[in-house]
């Protein structure tokens, strides 16, 4: 690789990191061509984008986004997302579904540096759609409670006539 390609990748990472809420590092020796390959189409359906890259190059693109400090070693995947959720649960769903292969080390959430215990809590949380659901299920209780008590009102008022 060329002094210009890895300027090319420094620079498309820094872009994509100043943009992203969460980037997650995980460890992957082991997997397979094929798993990363479920892991890529898994991520791309959640919104999220995974890249392999040297640690230096990474470590560089993080400087320059801004986000802090990070030390990498051993062979990483890194995976980031817009919102601080979608990249924690794609990199823990696969990391469940591959033990002995693929572990989450760290991340950066928010511009903060992260731990595992960290990004675990996030995979753990709700994301954002069924967050919504859970607030449109609560605005819809109370009106479908008064609709219910409503027809059991016109009921009782009909065997009351009949």
């Amino acid at each position: 690789m060329n002094k210009q390609q890895k300027l090319e990748i420094i620079e498309n990472l820094t872009s994509e990191f100043k943009d992203s809420q969460a980037i997650v590092v995980c460890g992957y020796n082991g997997v397979t061509h094929k798993e990363l390959e479920s892991l890529r189409i898994d991520a791309r359906a959640n919104g999220t984008k995974v890249q392999v890259a040297k640690n230096t190059l990474v470590t560089v693109a993080v400087k320059n986004a801004e986000l802090g400090d990070v030390a990498l070693t051993g062979t990483n995947i890194f995976l980031w997302s817009e919102d601080q959720i979608s990249a924690c649960k794609v990199a823990d769903k696969f990391a469940s579904a591959n033990k002995d292969k693929f572990e989450i080390k760290s991340g950066i959430i928010e511009g903060e540096i992260a731990d595992l215990a960290t990004v675990n809590a996030f995979a753990k949380l709700p994301s954002r759609d069924e967050l919504l659901g859970m607030l449109a299920a609560t605005w819809m209780a109370p009106l479908t409670n008064f609709t219910i008590g409503l027809d059991a009102l016109r009921k009782k008022k009909e065997e009351e006539a009949a």
